[in-house]
């Protein structure tokens, strides 16, 4: 028998994985999104592939990045493209556990160290084409405290999501993806222009993960005290 859920029964099952957060009353883009993903979800669900799959294919493309960011020009669009599909993979990976029934606490934990390690190397892209090192350490440490805050607060029992706030991973991911089509347009006029484009996106980075972290604090306290 098919137990794959459909959109409504997927929603109220993603909803209680995050906090209970309703993706039927997100913005457009994130319904569609959520919606698309689940749609791909369901594709591969039925050709067999897992969600482990599909997360180890994100990590890889993540950490394709800053080879084709190091190679300036092209080679930075072409780190955009690697970071979109990545970004995808991410959604969709989550996606697949919950059509198919095969979500666990296990593959929550190695999806949430898939996408600090991603992260990671699209930081590493950044210094490679050009961003200062102490900016590109800042934007990764200040990102990695901002999920280090949730996850201590849900250990603490704080079972909301709390806020959704300026520093969340759909930012980093934005941040790392126009930075990148940015740089590598920039490249096309000036390679030195890269350099220049890649810092202002992420001193960028890091006060979103600055005000992010922020936020999200005043809401744990608000929660937790």
């Amino acid at each position: 028998m098919d137990t794959r859920l459909n959109w409504q029964d997927y929603a109220v099952t993603w909803a209680r994985l995050h906090g209970g957060f309703d993706p039927r009353t997100a913005t457009p883009v994130v319904r569609y999104w959520l919606r698309a993903a689940h749609a791909v979800a369901d594709l591969l669900g039925r050709a067999g592939v897992g969600p482990n799959a599909v997360t180890v294919a994100g990590l890889v493309l993540c950490a394709a990045t800053p080879v084709a960011a190091s190679r300036g020009g092209y080679g930075l669009l072409v780190a955009a493209a690697l970071v979109l599909l990545a970004a995808v993979a991410d959604t969709v990976d989550g996606a697949l556990a919950v059509v198919t029934g095969r979500a666990t606490r296990l593959g929550y934990v190695y999806d949430s160290l898939a996408d600090r390690a991603g992260e990671a190397f699209w930081l590493l892209a950044f210094w490679l084409a050009g961003a200062p090192g102490p900016l590109v350490v800042a934007a990764g440490a200040l990102s990695w405290l901002h999920e280090y805050l949730r996850a201590r607060a849900a250990a603490a029992g704080m079972r909301e999501i709390g806020a959704v706030t300026m520093g969340e991973r759909p930012t980093r991911v934005s941040a790392a993806l126009v930075g990148l089509l940015l740089a590598g347009a920039a490249a096309m006029i000036a390679p030195d222009l890269a350099a220049g484009v890649l810092t202002v996106v992420t001193a960028v980075w890091v006060l979103l993960a600055l005000f992010g972290f922020s936020q999200l604090l005043t809401a744990v306290r608000r929660t937790l005290r």
